[in-house]
């Protein structure tokens, strides 16, 4: 396989995490309809996610500030490379696409395990492969929209860099912008989750 059929191998990988994206869906609609249990287990269950929901959104109004800020020192940091550098101030919207997608990640993940506790429990009255299977099934959620959104944002930003002729350092250079965001707003997410739950 030539250089150039390996150049063209990276058009794979978007597809791939729009597979891995369907497949957290269909996952999540098989979550939907487990049973839910009794009425007293689905007022309970209603009550978590709806704090659930507005500690997440509590906590990404404070970490918007956060990215705001970082993404302005980003820019500013990699603005000054000049001609021929492997710094660019597009290390920003790396970086902000990189945080939408880990917040985006959280946010499905967190509203499919509020449903997926629920259906856990009330399966767990009848029998214990089903339980387990609504727990993996709202697992596999979070897992795949991590994997599905990850690859589609990495291989997006390469294919567009690319594009505009920029040499490999420089590509990886700023799309390791877009690792950072996604890796600094899930390390508050889990903090900050440990410490709601």
């Amino acid at each position: 396989m030539d250089a150039e059929q390996l150049k063209d191998l990276v058009y794979v990988v978007p597809v791939a995490g729009l597979i891995a994206l369907i497949f957290a869906y269909v996952k999540s609609l098989s979550v939907n309809k487990a049973d839910a249990g009794t009425e007293e287990m689905q007022v309970i269950a209603g009550r978590i996610a709806d704090g659930a929901r507005a500690f997440l959104a509590a906590e990404y109004k404070v970490l918007a500030i956060f990215v705001v800020v970082v993404t302005i020192l980003l820019g500013l940091a990699n603005s000054f490379g000049g001609e021929g550098s492997n710094q660019s101030p597009l290390i920003a919207v790396a970086f902000v696409l990189g945080a939408i997608a880990s917040a985006a990640a959280g946010w499905f993940g967190m509203m499919v395990a509020t449903k997926a506790n629920v259906r856990t429990t009330a399966a767990a009255r009848t029998s214990l492969p089903k339980a387990l299977k609504v727990a993996f099934d709202g697992g596999t959620v979070m897992g795949m929209t991590v994997v599905g959104l990850a690859l589609i944002g990495v291989s997006t930003l390469f294919i567009v860099f690319s594009s505009m002729g920029w040499e490999m350092q420089k590509i990886l250079n700023v799309i390791a912008g877009f690792s950072m965001g996604a890796s600094s707003i899930a390390l508050f997410a889990r903090v900050g989750g440990g410490i709601f739950t």
